[in-house]
């Protein structure tokens, strides 16, 4: 794929179209359109075998609604079913972890009250990724930051908005650098080449989400994933988060065919990388099992330092977590 043919068709943050251009006020409005549902989490969560070292961190995760407290935006590209605060601390004391990120959904739109209220009731527990657009004011940013945000994410994916504009994505990063966020980025698959030098010239710490979307099926030879490991390497900026096994697998259940890709991105840049759930795992395939993702983290890290600092130390210290050195 060409450079200017992927520009045209990538969103520029999710679904609510943040960076596209605003639509003529004379131009008539588009027929109501069909918002497809999905299903929701697995609620049969099994007890891993796994013990996640003390003061693990969910480093991606979500919490859906309740929609009728938090309502969902209504150009979400998808309705699931709630997923509340309550469903997602019965979650994570059935896994065994104590911290999360909540990742706030483009279903939410630019409402952060789903995060920003979680991290309110958590004692310090939790930290979050903000939608934002430029319509918002410093002191707009301000507020998300004393409440908890600590980054801003930009979903790359045709499914989950229009075409975005360049230009404004570049200016709301620089916004985000200047109060010490980093960026959250979701990217097409097989996009990571296109993106690398765009990624490369950010100004402030970039994470990219669900190991790259790498096709599992692909191999580990794959142009795609060397990019990655590449961009892992030569720039110190980059963080992958261990995500989205279940995505990436070609093989299904229990998804063994992702671990080659995650240990190898482990091993290439242990100091940068985190581990995160992805729940309620919204728009896969095959729906995943929590506890069975947990015990697939011994099989791509096994070494107990590497696990600690997966879930822990490397958290701690990109979400500043009260008490990180």
């Amino acid at each position: 794929m060409q450079r200017r043919e992927f520009m045209a068709g990538v969103a520029g943050l999710g679904a609510a179209n943040f960076l596209a251009p605003a639509r003529a006020a004379e131009e008539p409005a588009a027929p109501a359109r069909q918002i497809p549902s999905i299903a929701g989490p697995d609620p049969n969560t099994r007890i891993p075998a796994f013990k996640a070292p003390v003061g693990a961190v969910d480093a991606h995760c979500h919490i859906f609604g309740p929609a009728a407290e938090y309502p969902f935006s209504p150009t979400r590209p998808y309705t699931p079913p709630d997923a509340p605060l309550p469903m997602f601390r019965a979650l994570h004391e059935k896994i065994g972890v104590e911290r999360a990120v909540i990742v706030n959904a483009t279903l939410h739109g630019l409402d952060n009250r789903v995060v920003t209220d979680a991290i309110a009731k958590s004692d310090g527990k939790y930290r979050g990724i903000a939608n934002i657009s430029g319509a918002m004011s410093d002191a707009d940013l301000a507020v998300l930051d004393k409440a908890g945000i600590c980054g801003c994410r930009f979903a790359f994916l045709k499914r989950l908005g229009g075409v975005g504009d360049m230009g404004a994505f570049k200016r709301l990063v620089e916004r985000a650098a200047a109060i010490g966020w980093h960026v959250d980025v979701y990217l097409e698959p097989g996009t990571i080449r296109e993106f690398a030098p765009i990624l490369k010239a950010l100004p402030t710490t970039y994470v990219i989400d669900h190991m790259g979307t790498i096709s599992a099926a692909k191999g580990l030879d794959d142009p795609d994933f060397k990019a990655l490991l590449d961009l892992q390497t030569s720039d110190e900026k980059c963080w992958v988060k261990i995500t989205g096994l279940e995505r990436a697998s070609a093989a299904g259940p229990p998804f063994h065919d992702s671990v080659p890709f995650a240990k190898r991105l482990i091993d290439n840049a242990p100091d940068r990388v985190l581990w995160g759930t992805d729940w309620p795992h919204p728009n896969v395939k095959i729906m995943p099992n929590d506890g069975d993702l947990v015990d697939l983290v011994p099989l791509y890290a096994p070494d107990p330092a590497v696990q600690r600092k997966l879930l822990v130390t490397n958290p701690e210290r990109l979400f500043k977590f009260a008490g990180a050195k």
